[in-house]
């Protein structure tokens, strides 16, 4: 792994980066009476797509909006503007990626969209036309009444699978906005995010965006790098990151599996597990350690599996740092076209010889875990680790191996930890990020497991009751 080319300047980033504030900026104040200043952010993200196929579109959608006249029209033209930026942005963080890892990538037909049928367009409108007031208005002029637009047309999508992904998405915007209203009195705007929901909601209300994904049966060896757990209030679900060998012998894959789970805010840590296990046998060969044989299993092109218990059966003892220094050198991977984001790159990578006396040596001056590769310093997320395992920061301070998702945010790449080896007692040991997912017999897990299985108990009784009623 050449840590070194993580660090070095990519061509022509910083000035998409700066193409797509100067427009997010614009959205602030909104897009309905724009202010002379707010007219060379519309001008820059033009400029910025002036040699690709988007030029004219851009460009005339820049200069009606600058002069008050943004239509409907001119406003997907910004949205899919600003998303090809970012996916440039991507490509590029990707490419470097490359660079450091030399995995290859899987062939870009490969994730051409599958087919649909047709949504109901009224549908698509209204949802259209609702992003597009949000647009006009800016985030400093939303009012609960202009937020809550957004209600029946989610109540109207959500019965559509098909729908589903843009009605959960438009839901939970409408539910951020809500929060924050009125817009006038917020002290501070996240302005990156609210963008890039309103651009992703634009674009998908498109005919064709967002089309079912094409999807394969596939075949063959599963073998768990990793759990990625991401926990919200109300929900949590565990994502499986394996690298996948199929039967007949083609080339392997770096392919993902997902479980989420409702759940109330009072669960939290170890009762996390009891909530997703019911869902996916895959938790419980990720916290045995073993492999996962598949039959017919549903993979999209993009490399998630579409998890059937019946289609899966334990495998063979599999140990994840042995697949990651043995299978996961030649693991390909795929992206979806509008999934091109910097904020979805997660990469798994293997980080050995690097340099960490202890948990305080490797704390830079925030606080936080910074692993030295040969003179190179790679910041590790810390907080994404979840509480609902035994792997920690410390256990990250001193380990010698780590095994985890390459990421980048605000303007540098990081390291979430998926697991770590550590020698105890000269001998090495693994931590890993989900070895409770399928039950432990490690004491911190029991007690944890306890005092979630009263809370879980608890919880489902007075549900019951209230059922009863």
């Amino acid at each position: 792994m050449r840590a070194d080319l993580l660090f070095d300047d990519v061509e022509g980033l910083d000035e998409a980066l700066a193409a797509v504030d100067g427009f997010d900026a614009v959205l602030v104040g909104g897009l309905l009476r724009p202010h002379p200043a707010q007219a060379g952010g519309l001008s820059g993200l033009a400029d910025a797509v002036a040699g690709t196929p988007l030029a004219s579109r851009v460009a005339e959608a820049a200069e009606k909006t600058s002069a008050g006249g943004g239509e409907e029209g001119h406003f997907v033209a910004l949205a899919a503007a600003r998303t090809a930026l970012l996916g440039s942005v991507h490509d590029a963080l990707v490419a470097r990626v490359d660079e450091v890892t030399g995995r290859p990538v899987a062939d870009p037909a490969a994730t051409a969209p599958g087919s649909g049928e047709d949504r109901p367009g009224n549908l698509l409108v209204a949802a259209r036309g609702w992003l597009c007031d949000l647009a006009r208005t800016g985030w400093q002029g939303i009012d609960h009444e202009l937020v809550g637009g957004a209600a029946p047309v989610v109540s109207a999508m959500l019965p559509d699978p098909a729908l589903r992904r843009l009605a959960t998405l438009l839901d939970g915007f409408a539910a951020e906005l809500a929060a924050c209203c009125p817009g006038a009195t917020l002290e501070r705007v996240p302005v990156r995010r609210w963008a890039d929901l309103w651009a992703r909601a634009l674009v998908l209300t498109l005919p064709g965006a967002a089309s079912t994904p094409a999807v394969d049966a596939v075949s063959g060896r599963l073998l768990p790098l990793g759990v990625d757990v991401q926990e919200h209030p109300t929900a949590v679900q565990a994502q499986v990151h394996a690298v996948f060998e199929p039967a007949d012998g083609g080339a392997s894959r770096l392919v993902r599996a997902s479980v989420s789970a409702p759940k109330p805010d009072t669960v939290v840590g170890a009762g996390l597990w009891q909530l997703l296990r019911p869902h996916m046998s895959l938790l419980a060969a990720v916290g045995e350690g073993r492999a996962v044989e598949l039959d017919a299993m549903p993979l999209t092109a993009e490399g998630d599996l579409l998890w059937d218990d019946t289609r899966a059966r334990a495998g063979e003892p599999a140990d994840a740092f042995t697949t990651a220094r043995v299978a996961l050198p030649a693991a390909a991977y795929a992206v979806s076209p509008l999934d091109r984001h910097p904020a979805r790159i997660a990469v798994p990578v293997l980080v050995e010889g690097y340099g960490v006396a202890g948990a305080e040596d490797a704390r830079d001056a925030a606080g936080e875990v910074v692993l030295d590769i040969a003179g190179c310093r790679l910041r590790v997320d810390t907080d994404r680790i979840p509480a609902a395992g035994p792997l920690t920061p410390e256990a990250v301070a001193s380990s010698g191996a780590c095994l985890g998702l390459l990421r980048w945010d605000a303007g540098a790449f990081l390291l979430q930890p998926l697991a770590v080896e550590r020698t105890v007692r000269k001998k090495p040991v693994a931590v890993h990020a989900g070895a409770w997912a399928g039950g432990t017999t490690d004491k911190a897990g029991v007690r944890a497991e306890k005092a979630a299985t009263d809370a879980v108990t608890v919880l489902r009784e007075r549900a019951g009751k209230l059922l009863r009623t």
